[in-house]
């Protein structure tokens, strides 16, 4: 299933109506949509068009124990709000920022597990879809670019 966004064409995996993952596999841009699951659909219309959606579709994210610890704290970070590596790393007790970029990098599900609200401490950081795309869902966001 397509869902073509402000951000380019989002692909989503969607398996007995849960999200198992959303990429994003083109940079165009364009404003109709095409989908089968009114709830993902309902979702990703609220936050492209600049609103916090007020619930979070059935997700189903496939990686390690480790990973999905990761990703379920990442669904605490704040709509419009960042979080740094070493942040995370300090909230799941573990010591190693890089072990917890490498789990934030292997994200299935982007943007409805938010991974761009994760930011390097001397800067916006890294993204799977690029630093440009990060930038943009942080603005949808409303987010202020402190860097």
């Amino acid at each position: 299933m397509t869902y073509i966004s402000p951000i380019g064409l989002l692909e989503l995996d969607i398996k007995d109506e849960t999200l198992v993952a959303l990429r994003i596999v083109s940079g165009t841009s364009a404003s109709t949509h095409s989908h089968d699951d009114t709830r993902i659909r309902h979702w990703l219309d609220t936050y492209f068009a600049g609103r916090e959606p007020d619930f979070v579709p059935s997700i189903a994210p496939h990686g390690t124990a480790f990973q999905r610890r990761v990703w379920r704290e990442l669904l605490t970070v704040p709509y419009g709000q960042t979080v740094t590596y070493g942040e995370l790393a300090k909230r799941l007790g573990c010591r190693s920022p890089q072990a917890v970029g490498q789990a934030v990098a292997r994200n299935p599900i982007a943007i409805v597990i938010p991974c761009h609200r994760v930011v390097a401490s001397d800067g916006i950081g890294g993204y799977a879809y690029g630093s440009d795309i990060k930038r943009r869902l942080l603005l949808i966001e409303k987010w202020v670019l402190g860097f």
